[in-house]
C-alpha cells in the first residue's frame, strides 16, 4: 500500500500512521471567504471585548482608590471621635470641679447645651458632606458616554 489515494476525501496515512482527511480545494477556498466576511464582525467584537475589558479595569481602579478614601477618612473619624471625646470628658470635670461651689447646676446645664448645639453643628455638616459627596465612577461613567457617543455617529 502506498498511503495514497485517487479518490478525493479518502483516508490518507502520515508519517505517524494517523489518519488525515484530504480536502478539496474547492473546499478551502469557501472556508477561506467564510474567514474574510466574518473578519470585519471580528473585529468589532474583539474591539467591543477590549473595550468593556478597559472599562471593568478603570471600574476596579476607581473602586480601590475609593476604598482607600473610605477606609482613611473612616479611621481620622474614629480617631478623632475618640480624642474628642477625652477632651470634652476633661474638659466636664474641669468645669464642674470649677464651678462645684456656686453654680454647680447651671455649670453642667451650660456644658450640656454646648455639647448639644456641637453635636447638632456636627450632624449636619456630616448629612452635608454626605449629599455633597462627589459621584462614585465619575471617570467610568464619563469613558461609557464617550464610547456611546462614537458608536452613534453614523
Amino acid at each position: 500500500m502506498s498511503g495514497r489515494s485517487a479518490y478525493p476525501g479518502a483516508h490518507v496515512f502520515s508519517a505517524s500512521l494517523r489518519p488525515i482527511r484530504a480536502t478539496p480545494i474547492a473546499m478551502t477556498i469557501d472556508t477561506q471567504s467564510q474567514r474574510e466576511q466574518h473578519s470585519p464582525l471580528r473585529r468589532i467584537i474583539s474591539s467591543v471585548s477590549a473595550i468593556l475589558q478597559t472599562r471593568l479595569e478603570l471600574i476596579g481602579i476607581e473602586l480601590a482608590e475609593e476604598k482607600d478614601r473610605l477606609l482613611g477618612v473612616l479611621f481620622l473619624g474614629l480617631a478623632a471621635m475618640m480624642l474628642t471625646t477625652m477632651a470634652l470628658i476633661a474638659l466636664t470635670a474641669l468645669v464642674a470641679i470649677a464651678f462645684w461651689d456656686t453654680y454647680r447646676w447651671q455649670a453642667l446645664a451650660g456644658i450640656t447645651l454646648v455639647y448639644a448645639i456641637a453635636g447638632l453643628v456636627c450632624a449636619l455638616k456630616a448629612r452635608s458632606g454626605l449629599r455633597n459627596a462627589p459621584m462614585v465612577f465619575e471617570a467610568t461613567i464619563a469613558e461609557f458616554e464617550k464610547d456611546r457617543d462614537v458608536f452613534r455617529r453614523p
